[in-house]
């Protein structure tokens, strides 16, 4: 007989599903920092309006960042929490010392990209545990990013 968590989810494959929100997390994060350090260094043209809209996606993902923790908490994980981690783990590379408009565009376009097929590969893990929560999770993930991709993707024709 399979044990289940305090939730009523199967605990091993709960457990398959908090080392993805690890690695998500961990991607989160560093998409994080990259975007704030767009934010910091931005430099030309299109200063006023990038130095913004950098902003705004940086605050959208540290949102997430909070909420992918607390999902794994709720599944009975323990979510990482030291930056060396993150390193080790992301599947998002640091972006350091970017102040061109475009290219720090183009490295949020490829993160989101990352984050939308991890996120893909998480919802299809969760509906396969009968995990709705995390499932749901990703699905609203995966359409708000769908559309800032679009966007970004725009910005940069």
């Amino acid at each position: 007989m399979s044990q289940v968590n305090a939730i009523g989810l199967n605990s091993e494959k709960s457990e398959g599903i908090i080392n993805s929100l690890n690695t998500l997390l961990s991607s989160y994060q560093i998409q994080y920092m990259n975007a704030r350090g767009f934010h910091w260094n931005i430099k030309g043209r299109n200063f006023f309006e990038l130095h913004v809209k950098f902003e705004e996606i940086y605050n959208s993902l540290l949102l997430k960042v909070d909420e992918v923790a607390e999902r794994i908490l709720t599944l009975d994980g323990a979510p990482l929490h030291g930056f060396s981690d993150y390193l080790k783990v992301s599947n998002i590379a640091e972006a350091k010392n970017i102040s061109d408009g475009t290219a720090a565009v183009e490295n949020l376009l490829a993160g989101y990209s990352t984050l939308i097929k991890m996120q893909r590969e998480i919802l299809s893990q969760a509906s396969e545990a009968d995990d709705e929560g995390t499932a749901s999770l990703m699905g609203d993930y995966i359409s708000e990013q769908e559309k800032l991709i679009w966007m970004l993707k725009a910005y940069l024709d």
